[in-house]
């Protein structure tokens, strides 16, 4: 072999031993990443939905637990209805020829404080709820009060569903 072609041969090593390393840092990098996702999702109440958790429950104490949640979501849902029709209002008042952008603030607000009371009912309702449970049913249900969305394309159908009931 030339000294050209022993050249050419390292030079293609060095590249594909480069491309090789490069490769197998970008798969433990994401290997890291996904075992972080995954142990996410697997955390009650952050990429579960609440129901998913209170199913599992024994059945005397799922009846209760749904009954309690269901109550106080019902309570709270005129507030969230409110919220969503003020800030639909909002949008439509910014959208207009003229802007008033003192009546669009003052519809965010009311959105922002109806939101706020719907959540402190949610919260309250929820308190209760767990007030009756046994220490380990309240340790198991405990993450429903976590005010964390789920994660990846998870999002945008709870956005959605926020839409039509309250959390």
């Amino acid at each position: 072999m030339s000294m050209k072609s022993l050249k050419i041969a390292l030079a293609v090593s060095v590249a594909v031993n480069l491309f090789a390393l490069a490769a197998g840092g970008a798969i433990w990098v994401m290997r890291d990443k996904v075992e972080e996702r995954v142990a996410e999702a697997r955390r009650p109440g952050r990429g579960e939905s609440v129901w998913n958790v209170v199913d599992r429950m024994p059945a005397a104490v799922r009846d209760q637990v749904k009954q309690g949640l269901r109550a106080s979501a019902m309570e709270a849902r005129p507030d969230f209805e409110e919220a969503r029709a003020a800030r639909r209002e909002a949008i439509a008042l910014a959208g207009a020829p003229t802007f008033d952008p003192v009546a669009v603030s003052a519809l965010l607000e009311r959105s922002r404080a109806s939101e706020a009371r719907g959540r402190a009912r949610l919260e309250a309702g929820a308190v209760e709820t767990l007030s009756r449970l046994s220490p380990e049913d309240r340790k198991a249900l405990a993450p429903i009060l976590s005010r964390h969305k789920p994660h990846r394309g998870r999002d945008e159908k709870a956005g959605a569903a926020s839409d039509k009931k309250p959390h």
